[in-house]
């Protein structure tokens, strides 16, 4: 059905991604929403800078472990779709469908969600009533509530706009992209060096801790705030979808994705570096625009107002790129009947799939009314959930006499992918247990794949 080692030989696909190439494929895939909205939640759950770095870079060896691990499935089946392939050969047709599933609510529709709405908190800025914490009307309270405002409409409206030009083809949507990406890798750089070199900062308020808000444990709260750090890793498994096209796979992934994971690292840590240089964790907690405040407080309102408009900016990349991409695999999965076949239909004049671009919009728009702290604990327990399982899988394939292993993997095993497979599970239980509004609406749209899989499969 799909193919694995023996098959790559036949392949209409060119190896002709060095190392450079699949390590910038990696950094730009990573680098994403997280990192310029979840450092203030972390601080009011753990209270204490320091933790919140150590989450990170905790975060980063996770995310290595499965990048590493996501390689040597990527070797062995080069075949595009990703966990559907690994789950469908591994466990079965219903596995895959409901990765396809998750893949729609979970690993799009949520994060362009979440994305549109970090750039209404960046905007409001400059006009409060565009913030998420401004809302007019609620319906219900806390974790089950909806939320009407500003934000939900700067959101929804972003998500049109976009949803709309890529229904005209994906040339000019790759023009903005490239526009947007190298806005936000400017921001970046440009904010880190212009922070610590002339911003007007105090390394005290690195070491002074502020009030907890949560009634966790700090060991508890420790590792469901790596369900926030997942989400901004996210991405570490981009370069293994090429995998088909790297040259020397079996040494090029390991390393793109090691040396990405590090670069990434890097950024993030000297961000949440630069923030608590500039903010005083008090003021920072439950802050979605931290960037925007850490600007304000180094440079002053004016030139913080830059800063905010441009992190706004970087974030529309975000939104851009998991609106084109998105729809993409929910087509290549239609195809191969692991999602709705109106999915798999590309307009005849256009030549996109506006189907499944309109589908992924509409639900994108619905997931803005969910509180933002419930819908980025939703992405990260489903994604760590699926990708355990992907992770998991290799104990199975190795069984293989033809299965390619790869020296990264094997070394130590199963170190690498039991590391990833235990702290993935511990995540989800404490999920569960200490985060359950979020965690089991995931479980929930998990098993809602699984029925509807069920549902296809007696109809066909």
């Amino acid at each position: 059905m799909f193919p694995t080692t023996k098959a790559r030989s036949s392949s209409a696909l060119l190896r002709q991604l060095g190392l450079v190439s699949a390590t910038a494929l990696v950094v730009s895939n990573m680098i994403g929403t997280g990192i310029f909205t979840t450092t203030g939640f972390m601080v009011a759950d753990l209270g204490d800078a320091r933790l919140v770095l150590a989450v990170w870079f905790c975060g980063a060896l996770f995310a290595l472990c499965g990048a590493l691990s996501y390689s040597e499935l990527a070797v062995n089946f080069p075949s595009s779709g990703g966990e559907y392939v690994y789950l469908t050969l591994a466990f079965g047709p219903a596995w895959g469908f409901m990765s396809g599933w998750i893949s729609f609510f979970a690993g799009f529709s949520a994060p362009v969600a979440a994305a549109a709405l970090a750039v209404s908190d960046y905007l409001g800025y400059f006009n409060p009533a565009l913030r998420q914490a401004n809302e007019k009307w609620s319906i219900g309270s806390g974790a089950f509530s909806l939320r009407f405002g500003g934000a939900q409409f700067v959101a929804c409206s972003l998500i049109a706009v976009f949803t709309i030009i890529n229904f005209f083809g994906v040339k000019r949507v790759a023009r903005i992209q490239n526009a947007l990406t190298a806005t936000k890798l400017l921001v970046i750089g440009g904010l880190i060096v212009a922070g610590f070199t002339v911003g007007q900062g105090d390394w005290s308020h690195l070491w002074t801790p502020t009030t907890r808000t949560s009634s966790n444990p700090v060991p508890i709260a420790f590792v469901i705030s790596l369900l926030w750090v997942m989400v901004g890793y996210s991405g570490w498994n981009a370069a293994t979808y090429v995998g088909e096209e790297v040259r020397q796979p079996d040494r090029t992934l390991p390393l793109a994705l090691g040396i990405g994971t590090a670069i990434v690292t890097a950024a993030y840590l000297g961000l949440n570096l630069l923030f608590f240089y500039a903010t005083p964790l008090d003021k920072m907690k439950n802050v979605v625009a931290v960037g925007s405040m850490a600007a304000a407080d180094l440079f002053g309102p004016n030139i913080g107002g830059v800063f905010s408009a441009l992190m706004a900016v970087s974030l529309m990349s975000t939104v851009n790129a998991m609106v084109t991409i998105g729809p993409r695999v929910y087509y290549a999965m239609a195809h191969n009947n692991a999602f709705f076949r109106s999915a798999g239909v590309v307009h005849p004049r256009w030549h996109t799939p506006v189907n499944a671009i309109m589908m992924q919009g509409i639900c994108s728009a619905v997931m803005t009314l969910t509180p933002f702290p419930q819908l980025i604990i939703y992405i990260g327990f489903s994604l760590t959930f699926f990708t355990v399982m992907a992770v998991a899988s290799i104990f199975i394939f190795r069984r293989r006499a033809d299965w390619q292993k790869l020296r990264a993997v094997s070394f130590l095993f199963p170190l690498i992918p039991g590391a990833y497979i235990l702290v993935g599970a511990a995540m989800i239980l404490y999920g569960v247990i200490w985060a359950p509004a979020p965690s089991l609406a995931a479980l929930a749209t998990i098993l809602a794949g699984g029925l509807v899989y069920q549902l296809s499969a007696r109809a066909a």
